[in-house]
């Protein structure tokens, strides 16, 4: 372990049994609602995976691989905790969309709910892009932080991993100031 970490929150074994369980959900939720539209989920491209980069990448790769159904990457870069912070400092958009979503069903992986501006920006900006229906799922719920309040009758995140207190974490994509991305397990680092 890193010097550094106070103490390791979740290890990488409950890590990798949430994320294939979420998957399976994940899979199931939209199987389903393809099927209500008459649509087959194997083999037609209704599903966009949006990744929130760089956290979510290592969540994504591994979510995605239980995921049984034909789906796309659209990769979208925010920054809400530039360099050395450790709370958020609000979202902001980093690379562009370049994919049509009109009439896809799409899902934005995250890494962490905090405040929710993340959320909030990417799900208005897929809305505007003309999604058919817009989910989230995040690997961690911060609980106990102040949050923006939720879109229009929606929650944050229709799938969620772990729900942790309010600290800061890092590990299994998650970083501070660059670095512990590659820690495979989640952990709290020293303040």
């Amino acid at each position: 372990m890193f010097p550094e970490l106070e103490r390791i929150l979740i290890s990488k074994e409950k890590i990798a049994e949430r994320v294939a369980q979420m998957g399976a959900e994940i899979g199931a939720d939209f199987a389903n609602r393809l099927h209500a539209e008459g649509v087959d989920a194997r083999s037609e491209d209704s599903v966009v995976i949006v990744p929130i980069m760089a956290g979510a990448m290592i969540f994504t790769a591994d979510l995605i691989r239980h995921i049984p159904l034909k789906l796309r990457l659209e990769l979208l870069a925010v920054s809400s905790y530039p360099g050395t912070a450790t709370r958020s400092k609000g979202a902001a958009l980093m690379s562009e969309l370049k994919a049509d979503l009109t009439g896809k069903h799409v899902l934005i992986v995250d890494d962490i709910l905090d405040s929710g501006r993340t959320l909030r920006l990417v799900r208005d900006l897929l809305h505007e892009r003309g999604a058919a229906s817009i989910r989230a799922a995040v690997l961690l719920d911060k609980q106990g932080v102040d949050r923006v309040p939720p879109p229009d009758g929606h929650e944050f995140a229709e799938h969620v991993g772990f729900e942790i207190p309010d600290a800061f974490v890092v590990g299994y994509g998650l970083d501070y100031d660059g670095c512990y991305r590659n820690l495979p397990d989640i952990g709290v680092l020293r303040t």
